[in-house]
This record gives C-alpha cells, structure tokens and sequence, in this order.
C-alpha cells in the first residue's frame, strides 16, 4: 500500500506535524524492550524512523533506558557494530521529555511540563515534517488525547510468555487503517497505521 503524502504536515487534515508512534511487539502483545531479538535490518529501520521526524518525545523510563543504551560515545565492544547508524541518529536527535520527577535533562533534550495536550499540541504546531514518540505509557496516554497520528507496530515472531503489553486499559477504542506493510528477513513484520479519527 501507498504512503505517499504521509511524511508531511499537509497529509493530515489539521495541518500540524504529524505525531509517529513505533513499538516493538511479540506475537502474544509483549511490548517488553528484552522481548524482540533485534538485528542489523531493524536497526536500519528503525533508524531510518527516527531520522523522519524533527524530534523525538520520549516519557521519563524510556529516555533514561535509551540515554543508558545509546549515549555516545559508547565503550568499544558493548554494541554490535552495525548498531552504530542507530546510535549516531538518536544520540543527534532533538528529544523532549515528558516528566515531572526529572529536575533536568541534557543529552540535546529539554523537559516538558504542565498539561499535556496543551503542550504536545504545542509542538505539533511548530514547523517540520513529524515528531517521533516512542515507549509504552507516553504512548497511551497520547493515544487517549487522540494525538497520534500514525502508529507503527513491528510484530516479531516470538511468544515472549510475559508483559507489559500495550494500550491495557484505553478507554475508548481506536479505529485505525492500514496504509504500510513491510517484511523483514528475520520474520518481523511492520504494520504502520494512520488514525481515522
């Protein structure tokens, strides 16, 4: 199926810069970071995803555990290193940060704070091609404000046996369409999703 004229602000119908969502899953709806097996192809894509948007908003968990992972300059040998296009893109991103424990964050990022529709809304509306959200709780809570527009779920063929899943507890349903298939050589699928609503 076509993309075409998902990547900029005049395919949605508000206008503003569209919101990414893109999530690891196994078979059984684990969405646990140590579920999928990663490898060199999901990598690229997934830094090719990041490299789409002009900043990326992450939530308090997941910006700590991918500032732990992928901070440059990492020690020689702790990563693959076909990872490393994946490391220089989200070390160089643009991130805000979603927290109201956090004091202060570095690592090109800044903190977002007061309500967060005003603010995510906010930055919709700055000029650019897209933001990028990753994590799980962020997510739902953006999903319940109806300020996502495009999800991506890349479905890896493994039973994981265990959580956190996504979306447990939303309380409207989302109605999304297909508008993207990709199959990757290790069996993982991404599916990407434009919101109805």
């Amino acid at each position: 199926m076509s993309v075409a004229g998902l990547g900029t602000r005049r395919g949605y119908p508000d206008g503003m810069r569209p919101l990414r969502y893109s999530i690891n899953v196994t078979l059984d709806g684990c969405c646990d970071h140590r579920g999928p097996v990663p490898d060199e192809e999901l990598h690229r894509h997934h830094a090719e995803n990041l490299s789409r948007a002009d900043a990326l908003l992450l939530g308090r968990v997941t910006y700590q555990m991918m500032e732990s992972a992928w901070r440059l300059p990492m020690a020689p040998g702790v990563m693959p290193d076909w990872t490393e296009p994946f490391a220089r893109t989200i070390d160089a991103a643009k991130k805000y940060v979603v927290s109201s424990t956090l004091d202060r964050v570095d690592w090109n990022a800044e903190l977002v704070r007061g309500d967060l529709e005003t603010a995510v809304r906010r930055l919709k509306e700055e000029p650019g091609d897209g933001l990028f959200v990753g994590g799980v709780q962020l997510p739902q809570a953006l999903a319940e404000l109806g300020l996502i527009d495009e999800y991506e779920f890349v479905v890896h063929p493994r039973l994981a046996g265990h959580g956190p899943t996504l979306f447990a507890g939303l309380s409207t349903p989302v109605d999304l369409k297909l508008v993207g298939r990709k199959e990757f050589d290790s069996g993982a699928v991404a599916m990407r999703y434009q919101s109805k609503g």
